[in-house]
């Protein structure tokens, strides 16, 4: 088994379409504030597109990263409405969520454009946060490891090179936003599985968060599983105290 602690713990808020500019500015102001409560923890917020500048602005040489929520699979070209990863470094974005649940249901995402989309933050010199995560009739169904391997499959064929560049995050789609969360056992089964993988391509010490309603009451029950190196939050994200208990925990 991998040595966890030469992993160091990573947790990203997902602040997901939510915000303005005067609630933001009083959300980074707490964060900054308190992150020296969670040093032993690197942070990063992924914001709403219209934000990053303000992102930037605001944590700029703070110990917190900053991000988008997803990325074109482009360069630059005639794709109205799409954000190009050398757009987000031009406002030295770090992160790229690519694959999250919702963008697979409601943009009907293809686990081929998420490969994509994860090379062209690469080649842009950001770091992609790939989600992976099963629906509740597939896990009951049994289908778990099916379904994590097939969306993992296309981003592991890019290679060992690549993908030692990424995150990982496994996101049950049943326990997104629902309030039910994975006990840590069940999430640990699913990242050794996951962290299998990885290590089959030479990829094994890549960091593999945990995302789905993650709390600060259990998230440091999470946090010891040996194969969970952190956590991607959603709803408590938005709130820069329960962020920060989380990245503590």
């Amino acid at each position: 088994m991998d040595n966890p602690h030469s992993r160091k713990r990573l947790v990203i808020g997902n602040w997901k379409m939510h915000g303005n500019q005067a609630s933001n500015a009083a959300l980074l102001e707490g964060l900054l504030a308190g992150a020296a409560q969670a040093a032993q923890c690197e942070l990063a917020v992924c914001v709403p597109f219209p934000y990053i500048g303000q992102a930037n602005a605001s944590l700029q040489g703070s110990s917190i990263a900053w991000g988008a929520q997803d990325v074109s699979v482009h360069a630059q070209g005639a794709y109205t409405g799409e954000v190009a990863a050398p757009m987000l470094a031009d406002f030295s974005c770090s992160w790229a969520i690519v694959g999250h649940s919702e963008r697979r249901t409601l943009h009907a995402e293809t686990d081929k454009q998420v490969a994509e989309k994860a090379a062209a933050a690469l080649s842009a010199g950001l770091i992609p946060v790939v989600c992976i995560g099963e629906t509740q009739a597939e896990q009951e169904a049994g289908q778990t490891r099916d379904i994590i391997a097939r969306q993992l499959a296309p981003v592991l064929a890019l290679g060992a090179h690549q993908v030692n560049r990424m995150v990982f995050a496994y996101e049950p789609v049943w326990a997104i936003g629902t309030g039910l969360s994975a006990t840590p056992e069940q999430a640990q089964e699913v990242h050794a599985f996951i962290r299998k993988r990885l290590e089959g391509i030479g990829a094994g010490q890549v960091r593999i968060l945990y995302g789905g309603s993650v709390k600060p009451d259990n998230a440091a029950s999470l946090f010891a599983m040996p194969d969970i190196d952190g956590a991607l939050v959603g709803g408590a994200s938005l709130k820069a105290q329960e962020f920060l208990r989380i990245a503590a925990a």
